[in-house]
């Protein structure tokens, strides 16, 4: 399965990319699926005006990131809170692409507060169903999370780690289950 975490903060010392790269690197380790980061520092979208809805009517210069979203089964997002929802540079790079049929998301948000980003996965909730795809129930949700990973996207917090499995197996047992011929398991 191919898998696309979508790392929602522009900020250069972003603090919730540090769960964006620690899910990579463990799901990588720990799954045979292919998983990578699309992260909107990375790409400059313009504020929408066109939707691009297939690899060949994507500008040239956004084509790589077209067919990474077009090819992606499922997806993950990762996105601080921003006055009570989510990054509007998420929202930019997901209304440009907003088709994704029956595709599993997963949702983890983070913030050095104590709330975790929890009304931004709220928000996230009814994104969702909007771009057609399928929401993952088991959200992860990371208050403090300077204090649960480092600046390279290390797990501090060993604790937290349960968290962050149950939230893995329950992403992908649901991915799994809408693509079967894709499976694979968390080991």
């Amino acid at each position: 399965m191919n898998i696309e975490i979508i790392s929602g903060s522009p900020r250069k010392e972003s603090t919730s990319n540090r769960v964006a790269v620690y899910l990579q690197k463990l799901m990588s380790a720990h799954t045979p699926h292919q998983v990578n980061i699309i992260d909107v520092r990375d790409w400059n979208l313009p504020l929408l005006q066109q939707v691009y809805t297939s690899v060949e009517n994507t500008p040239e210069s956004f084509r790589p990131l077209a067919r990474r979203m077009f090819a992606a089964d499922a997806f993950i997002l990762v996105t601080p809170e921003y006055n009570g929802s989510y990054s509007p540079a998420m929202q930019n790079l997901l209304d440009h692409f907003p088709k994704q049929h029956h595709k599993v998301f997963g949702i983890a948000t983070a913030s050095r507060g104590a709330m975790g980003g929890m009304r931004a996965s709220q928000q996230l909730l009814l994104l969702i169903p909007a771009l057609f795809g399928v929401p993952s129930p088991y959200m992860l949700i990371t208050p403090e999370v300077d204090r649960k990973f480092d600046a390279e996207g290390n797990l501090t917090d060993a604790a937290f780690g349960r968290s962050v499995e149950t939230f893995v197996n329950e992403f992908l047992w649901l991915a799994e289950s809408v693509k079967p011929e894709l499976a694979g398991s968390y080991n």
